[in-house]
C-alpha cells in the first residue's frame, strides 16, 4: 500500500508535466504561425488565398514528380533542378487562373473514390456483356443533365468522374447554364435512362459533399459566373 501510495504523485506530476509541454508546444506552434502570417507575404504568382497556394504548389511537386521520373533516377540534383525548373514555368508561362473555393472533406471524397470504383467495375461489366450477347446492339443516345456544382475545378473533377465510368462520355459543356451532353452507351429502355440519371444525381451530390458545400462556399474575386448561374437557376424555376 506504501508503495502504491508513493507512485501516485510520481504520475501526477508526470502527467501534468507532459500536459504542460503539450500546452507550450501548441503555443509556440500558434504563435509562430500567427508571426509567419503577419510577416511572410506570399507571393502573387502563387495565388491569392491560402486554397489557390495548396494548388500551385501541388503543381510545382507534380512538374518536379515528372521531372524526375523523366530522368529515371532520385536524386537531390534531379529533384532540385525539376524545382527550379517548375518554377520557372509556373511563373513564366502562367495558366489561366482557376479559382479553388470551398474546401475538401476527406471523408467525402473517400465515399466518392469507392463508388468510381464501383462505378467503374459494374459498368466495364455491362459494356462487356452488351458487347457478346446476341440480339440488337444497344441503343445510344445523348442526354442532357444539368449539374448545381458552382466551381469550375470541382466541375471538371465531376466530368472526369464521368468519362472515367465506360459506357458515359461528356460531348459538350455548357458552361454558363451548367448543362453536360453525355454520351450513354445503352439507354434502350426508361429504366436504363432513370439510373443513368441516379448516377449523376449521386455525383453531382457526392461533389458538392467533398467540395463545396453551401456553408462553407465563398466564391473566388475569379470565379464571374455566379450571378450568371443564379440568374439562370431561378428563370428556369430550378429545372434539372
Amino acid at each position: 500500500m506504501k508503495n502504491r501510495s508513493a507512485a501516485r504523485p510520481v504520475r501526477a506530476r508526470i502527467i501534468t508535466a507532459w500536459r504542460v509541454s503539450l500546452l507550450f508546444i501548441f503555443w509556440n506552434v500558434v504563435s509562430g504561425y500567427v508571426w509567419v502570417r503577419d510577416r511572410v507575404r506570399i507571393p502573387r504568382w502563387l495565388g491569392s488565398d491560402g486554397r489557390e497556394v495548396a494548388v500551385r504548389l501541388w503543381s510545382l511537386a507534380w512538374l518536379t514528380f515528372v521531372w524526375v521520373l523523366l530522368w529515371g533516377t532520385i536524386s537531390w540534383a534531379n529533384i532540385i533542378g525539376g524545382l527550379v525548373l517548375a518554377t520557372a514555368i509556373v511563373t513564366l508561362l502562367p495558366l489561366p487562373r482557376v479559382p479553388v473555393e470551398g474546401r475538401i472533406h476527406p471523408i467525402g471524397l473517400l465515399v466518392l473514390i469507392g463508388r468510381l470504383i464501383v462505378d467503374f467495375f459494374m459498368s466495364s461489366a455491362q459494356v462487356a456483356w452488351a458487347a457478346i450477347r446476341p440480339g440488337k446492339p444497344p441503343l445510344g443516345a445523348v442526354v442532357r443533365v444539368r449539374l448545381a456544382i458552382k466551381s469550375d475545378l470541382v466541375l471538371t473533377l465531376a466530368v472526369d468522374y464521368l468519362n472515367l465510368v465506360p459506357g458515359t462520355m461528356v460531348l459538350e459543356i455548357d458552361h454558363r447554364r451548367r448543362m453536360l451532353y453525355i454520351h450513354v452507351f445503352d439507354v434502350r429502355n426508361e429504366k436504363r435512362l432513370a439510373a443513368f440519371r441516379k448516377q449523376v444525381e449521386f455525383v453531382e451530390r457526392a461533389f458538392i459533399r467533398a467540395f463545396e458545400r453551401d456553408s462553407e462556399w465563398h466564391p473566388s474575386p475569379y470565379h464571374g459566373i455566379d450571378e450568371d448561374y443564379h440568374r439562370v437557376a431561378r428563370a428556369n424555376g430550378g429545372e434539372r
